[in-house]
């Protein structure tokens, strides 16, 4: 398959980077939605003669000479745009133009674009590290001068293929401003400046309010690429993709903990904490908002890391990295490749985008549900599955005891607040019970141990037995021993197992 070459670019100021660098001594570390009314296909706009001589150029290269085809002759493509998410930044290797003082778009052979399923002749990466919705609606502006516009490109390539799939991952780089803020949670680490979360959490909702009629208008004008192109609505997929959290706070819990500098975890537990439980969930409700309000497939990825983040066993994603040797004296480029997808990580996507493609669905997500290194696509958002269990007796809900997700955290009956700690999706086709902090732990009976006072714990997620439940009517029973069933005895007591006996303190709703 022909490859034809974004991220949230961590857009240090020169002096984080270096506070940073010196500090570390040079450490490197579904439900279908409606459509939108479809326009008819017609006859290619005619392109501007400098996107024209583009196109030409292109057209003799993959075919010999530079005519427009009808669209049943052409070489079918796909093609992604949009930030440093998708365009290869953190997997190391880059296509040599993307990776000159003159153009750090950092494009990998290994995205994900170029690792789907979904059959293709080519496979197009436009997409540029540090890009946003400015570098890719009609009429913005180009990010390098031998870059063109992302939508412009977009053009091109439409008229030279039959283009099967637009995957747009973009708004980072907008009002969020994601990267700059994952710089600075790092330097005020390193340097004992205290936590960054209380500098940004209090506007961090008003910063993704400003992004998402930013979002819905790059899709608008994507579509409006594909119909002065000659395509109708649904002659292709538009899938907006969301980003995962890269980092989250359980770490300590991986048996081979490298530690935070070595492993590129750098941080405070706290403040890995707030971007898992608040800042990523908050941007992908954002993004998700966006998708549905112009019409896009939506792809919620946002607990596709969870279990995999920089620091866990089997990291889908780049810790901290400073690039010393390119940039030197440092500069906003050092630790640019920082917290990004990995190869894993972008193989991930490409998964993810391949079950999307082939389900039909209009929105859908995707996790790693049992830590086996395999993604699951799940139809609908994270965000309509997940809700509290009530229980009849006492009117509590079960509760991940304190807000933590650790191994062996105790679940017990609280007072209902609809907090993140209280969410609990019921997976029926493995028969885990997922809690909404992370999507890797799960409701858990400690050593496979099912008598009577049993008292229940979330675990990392694994797919055994004693992590197998089944609803019966409002009650919750363990898969291997069906006459015992989860019970909260009195208030603020911990769930255990229990002989059945029909009683409120079994039932949950």
């Amino acid at each position: 398959m022909t490859r034809v070459g974004t991220r949230p670019a961590l857009r240090s100021t020169f002096a984080a980077a270096a506070a940073i660098a010196a500090a570390l001594g040079g450490v490197t570390a579904i439900t279908p939605m409606a459509q939108a009314a479809s326009a008819p296909a017609a006859a290619a706009t005619p392109l501007s003669p400098e996107l024209e001589a583009v196109r030409a150029a292109e057209a003799v290269k993959i075919y010999g000479d530079a005519a427009i085809r009808p669209m049943n002759e052409r070489k079918t493509g796909l093609i992604s745009l949009g930030d440093s998410e998708i365009s290869g930044e953190g997997v190391g290797n880059y296509d040599p133009a993307t990776n000159t003082p003159n153009n750090q778009c950092h494009r990998s052979p290994d995205s994900a674009i170029h690792r789907t399923g979904i059959p293709a002749d080519l496979t197009f990466n436009v997409a540029c590290s540090g890009g946003y919705t400015g570098n890719i609606r009609i009429g913005g502006s180009k990010q390098y001068a031998d870059e063109l516009v992302q939508s412009d490109s977009l053009a091109v390539k439409a008229r030279n293929t039959k283009i099967k799939m637009v995957l747009l991952v973009a708004g980072a780089n907008d009002d969020l401003q994601f990267g700059p803020v994952m710089t600075d949670c790092v330097t005020r680490w390193v340097l004992s400046q205290g936590t960054c979360e209380p500098k940004y959490g209090p506007g961090w909702q008003a910063r993704v309010d400003g992004l998402k009629p930013k979002v819905e208008a790059t899709v608008a004008d994507l579509k409006t690429v594909m119909r002065d192109a000659g395509y109708a609505d649904s002659d292709y997929k538009l899938v907006v993709m969301g980003y995962p959290s890269p980092i989250g706070p359980d770490f300590y819990d991986n048996p081979n903990f490298p530690g935070k500098l070595p492993g590129g975890c750098a941080g405070y537990d706290s403040d890995a904490a707030w971007g898992r439980n608040y800042a990523v969930p908050t941007f992908e409700k954002g993004m998700r908002a966006a998708a549905l309000a112009s019409g896009a497939t939506y792809l919620d990825n946002s607990r596709l890391f969870q279990g995999h983040e920089v620091c866990m066993e089997d990291t889908w994603a780049r810790g901290l990295y400073l690039d010393l040797g390119d940039h030197f004296p440092w500069d906003e480029n050092t630790a640019r490749q920082s917290f990004h997808p990995n190869y894993r990580g972008h193989g991930a996507f490409a998964s993810c985008l391949t079950q999307l493609y082939d389900s039909g669905l209009r929105e859908a997500s995707c996790a790693d549900p049992a830590s086996t290194g395999t993604p699951v696509l799940q139809a609908g958002s994270w965000d309509a599955l997940y809700a509290p269990l009530k229980n009849e007796a006492t009117g509590n809900c079960l509760d991940a005891n304190g807000g933590s997700s650790a191994n062996e955290t105790k679940v017990i009956g609280w007072d209902c607040h609809g907090g993140r700690n209280q969410g609990w999706w019921y997976d029926t086709t493995r028969k885990s019970v997922h809690v909404e902090l992370t999507h890797d732990r799960c409701l858990d009976a400690p050593g496979a141990n099912y008598g009577a006072g049993t008292g229940l714990i979330i675990w990392n997620c694994h797919g055994g037995a004693n992590q197998q439940w089944v609803r019966d009517g409002a009650t919750l029973r363990p898969a291997a021993a069906p006459g015992m069933c989860l019970t909260v005895a009195a208030a603020h007591d911990q769930l255990r197992l229990q002989t059945c006996n029909g009683a409120a303190a079994q039932r949950f709703a």
